[in-house]
């Protein structure tokens, strides 16, 4: 909502010296959305007058029509004489009253003004139009061209209202009255305490036989409907500069004088209105629900078909209007310059439900003015003086004559109210604010209030979002201010705080973080194309997925059952926009239904559901198990003067799974396995010990060639995924922290030769359980194959650190661990000593 300053102190008499800046300041503190203060006219400065043409001579040989012009300026120029002017525009004629700016004068945009020789003439200034003047779109893109009876020399900055400052309001759905000028009004009258200038506040006719006759056929879909009708419009009538000049600072183009009109009331009042040419209309007009498949062409030009929950206005031929949203083509007011002057009017002003509009609004993907504020909620007791706003406007500048028949039909209802206890805002805010105080706010907001201790709250008709005592506990401590509340720490209870699982939940994330790898958070959602792309068997367990009944996009319509493509996608997003070196990683759940999952109980809504009904529903959801994942391509260690760098590998995704195993306290077994989408030569399994048995963890390694093609993924693209579920179930008790020895460590390196096809994992397990409790850790750092150890054979250098607990070790006791790890990865293995 666009709020001019000027029309806003129509309303509230702000001091001289409030500037747009300063009433942002207070309408922020009492709860509204102000984003910007735009300055119009910010920076223009004078000479800028009314002049009129006295001549136009067309000069030719140029390759676009250029006049040379003389306009009268009065004594603006300082002689009297007759200003040139070249001009390219060729919408005025002799006689026209236009806007001249002179040389010495800046236009917005810091563009000054001078004298200048331009296609074979001097030009003694410019004649302008509303885009040079930073006025917005008036529909004509050409000059100016102002009505004949402002005098010649008038100041056009003044008479234009060229310098101004717009308030940009962004409303909340649930504060819909301030799509009005006098919902902004009322909100700056409280927040400077200031009496507010009610424009709704008029004397309207009783209803009457005599109206335009209309007829309601669903009156939940509009409970109120006003017709009046007025005749005599004069076809020359043109918008006044003032109208037009707010309905452009509003954001809306002046179109005719009819249309401005209802656009205007709509800004002032919040009602949206439609004024019919009555000359168009067959009959009664009607207001029901559409029939399936009704066609209407609205005023866009589009034929739309209808669907039956669509409110429509209808004549005798069938739908005029979609209620609420856009008027109907068939019925339109025609502009002035049209082949139809519409001299007789019949306007409408409904109040229609907020639901129906809005779900008639989105349907047809046609959001208008009208339907913004109708789904927010419109007053439905402004209607009727919006209608009297229209009939005096339209009496007043278009010298038409309001007839006397008045139609209004209403749905019976009554105020709404809501019993409150006075001390309720101070319970939810944790201030003491007062009764007094209580009832001050909320009779400031339109609220009738009574009792003492228990207030009876009769809510205003413009604030259909006040419903329950919370609301009105917000109205209350938004107007006392926000900032003014306590800032006060909450005292948690003893025993409360994070839980084992979510404590190694936050250490998985900060220790991939800490290993280099950027979260990515992902959507949830997956496709069957995905799926295909990872190259997964029909029978995987991950293509069993839950379909959603309303997803985003029905390329995605389920739930994902794995984090990679997600992840996988981030990366070719990123890789595509140039950074090629990538480590991310994502936590989070999947969803893997099981196949004995119960149909869903609707749960009630008036009150608790029972353990029952919980357990109903919780047997209906999916398996979710929390997993992490990883993703890497491009370089892991950058090249420089240190080195050449390396690039990522299947190694690196591995020791991704032991990091957040570390978390934990878990050693993490790797065998190799085929799995999709891993390659699978590159692909290991992933162990853990639950309950002294092994359990899968998850995999790790380089993706397939294939997938990495599908997914158009760097080379060696490499990934991991484990289930953290798991890994919880393998902490053995509290996590100890590493125990420092005071003793020194005993070093012993070992080369093993063993065949081609044997994991070295199976090597250093054998190692580590042969050297017994003496072995500090194992280390994998060299790996060869040559001619020296012979086909289908390689070498495994292994660093074995030894430390005692209680003393120093010995040479012996070193070389025995050794030996005896060596004999033992011997005959498990089949594993030589090199060298012996």
């Amino acid at each position: 909502m666009r709020v001019p300053l000027s029309w806003l102190r129509e309303y509230v008499d702000l001091p001289a010296t409030e500037t747009g800046r300063d009433v942002q300041a207070k309408l922020v503190a009492v709860g509204l959305e102000v984003e910007t203060v735009e300055q119009i006219g910010a920076g223009l400065k004078g000479p800028l007058v009314v002049g009129q043409v006295l001549t136009i001579e067309e000069l030719e040989g140029f390759k676009k029509p250029i006049r040379f012009c003389t306009v009268d300026v009065g004594s603006a120029n300082g002689t009297g004489e007759p200003q040139e002017i070249v001009c390219g525009a060729r919408n005025f004629s002799v006689g026209d009253k236009v806007v001249v700016v002179l040389p010495g004068a800046v236009l917005p945009g810091d563009f000054a003004i001078a004298a200048r020789k331009t296609y074979g003439k001097t030009s003694h200034g410019m004649i302008c139009s509303t885009d040079e003047l930073g006025m917005g779109d008036d529909g004509t893109h050409g000059i100016i061209v102002l009505p004949p009876e402002h005098e010649v020399g008038t100041d056009a900055i003044e008479l234009l209202q060229l310098v101004d400052e717009v308030l940009d309001i962004a409303v909340t759905p649930d504060r819909g009255y301030c799509l009005s000028m006098r919902g902004v009004a009322r909100e700056t009258a409280i927040a400077y305490g200031l009496p507010l200038r009610d424009p709704a506040l008029l004397d309207v006719p009783a209803p009457n036989a005599y109206g335009y006759p209309v007829k309601v056929a669903d009156p939940i879909g509009c409970d109120k409907f006003t017709a009046r009708t007025v005749v005599g419009l004069q076809p020359e009538a043109r918008s006044p500069i003032w109208l037009q000049r707010r309905l452009q600072k509003a954001g809306m183009r002046p179109i005719s004088l009819a249309v401005d009109i209802t656009n205007y009331v709509m800004l002032e009042l919040g009602q949206p209105l439609h004024a019919y040419d009555r000359t168009r209309v067959d009959g009664p007009i009607g207001v029901r629900r559409a029939q399936q498949g009704e066609k209407l062409t609205t005023l866009d030009g589009t034929v739309r078909v209808l669907d039956a929950e669509d409110l429509v206005i209808t004549d005798n031929r069938g739908p005029i209007g979609l209620a609420g949203v856009m008027g109907g083509a068939n019925t339109e007011i025609a502009d002035v310059d049209g082949e139809h002057h519409s001299a007789e009017v019949v306007i409408e002003a409904a109040h229609f439900d907020a639901i129906s509009i809005a779900r008639t609004a989105r349907r047809h993907k046609l959001s208008s003015e009208a339907s913004k504020r109708f789904e927010r909620g419109s007053d439905p007791q402004a209607a009727a003086a919006a209608a009297q706003r229209t009939v005096d406007l339209l009496v007043l500048l278009a010298g038409g004559t309001a007839e006397a028949g008045v139609t209004e039909i209403s749905a019976p209802s009554a105020p709404r109210t809501i019993a409150m206890p006075a001390n309720h805002p101070d319970k939810v805010a944790g201030v003491e604010y007062g009764r007094e105080t209580v009832v001050r706010r909320l009779q400031e907001v339109g609220c009738d209030v009574y009792g003492q201790d228990e207030l009876i709250v009769t809510v205003p008709s413009w604030r259909p979002d006040l419903s329950e005592p919370n609301d009105l506990a917000e109205e209350v401590i938004r107007l006392e201010g926000y900032e003014n509340l306590p800032s006060t720490l909450p005292t948690p209870p003893s025993g409360r705080g994070l839980t084992d699982r979510q404590r190694l939940y936050r250490r998985v994330g900060r220790a991939l973080a800490g290993a280099g790898y950027v979260e990515a958070l992902n959507y949830p959602f997956i496709g069957e194309a995905a799926l295909d792309q990872l190259g997964l068997d029909a029978e995987d367990a991950r293509r069993r997925t839950v379909k959603l009944v309303n997803p985003l996009s029905d390329e995605e319509p389920a739930l994902r059952t794995t984090l990679l493509p997600g992840l996988l996608g981030a990366l070719r997003r990123n890789d595509g926009r140039g950074s090629h070196d990538l480590a991310l990683f994502e936590t989070g759940l999947v969803f893997r239904p099981t196949g004995t999952e119960t149909k869903a109980v609707r749960l009630p809504v008036d009150h608790r559901p029972t353990a029952e009904e919980i357990a109903g529903l919780d047997a209906s959801l999916p398996r979710q198990p929390r997993r992490a994942a990883v993703v890497l391509a491009g370089a892991r260690e950058q090249a420089g003067w240190w080195g050449k760098g390396r690039p990522a590998d299947w190694a690196d995704a591995i020791e991704a799974a032991r990091t957040i195993a570390h978390e934990a306290g878990v050693e993490v077994t790797v065998r190799s396995d085929r799995h999709a989408p891993w390659h699978p030569g590159r692909c290991a399994a992933l162990y853990v010990t639950v309950n002294g048995e092994e359990t899968l963890f998850g995999h790790a390694g380089e993706l397939h060639p294939r997938v990495v093609k599908d997914l158009h993924l760097p080379e060696r693209t490499c990934a991991m995924e484990v289930e953290l579920d798991v890994l919880e179930q393998a902490v053995d008790g509290v996590l100890q922290a590493p125990r420092i020895s005071t003793f020194p460590v005993a070093t012993q390196d070992v080369a093993l030769i063993v065949a081609e096809n044997v994991p070295a994992a199976d090597v250093e397990r054998a190692l580590h359980e042969g050297a017994g409790e003496l072995l500090e850790s194992v280390r994998l750092f060299d790996v060869f194959t040559g001619e020296q150890i012979g086909a289908g054979r390689k070498s495994l250098a292994y660093a074995l650190r030894f430390r005692a607990a209680d003393r120093t070790l010995t040479v012996d006791e070193a070389s025995a661990a050794r030996d005896a790890a060596v004999a033992l990865a011997a005959e498990r293995t089949g594993a030589v000593l090199r060298g012996a």
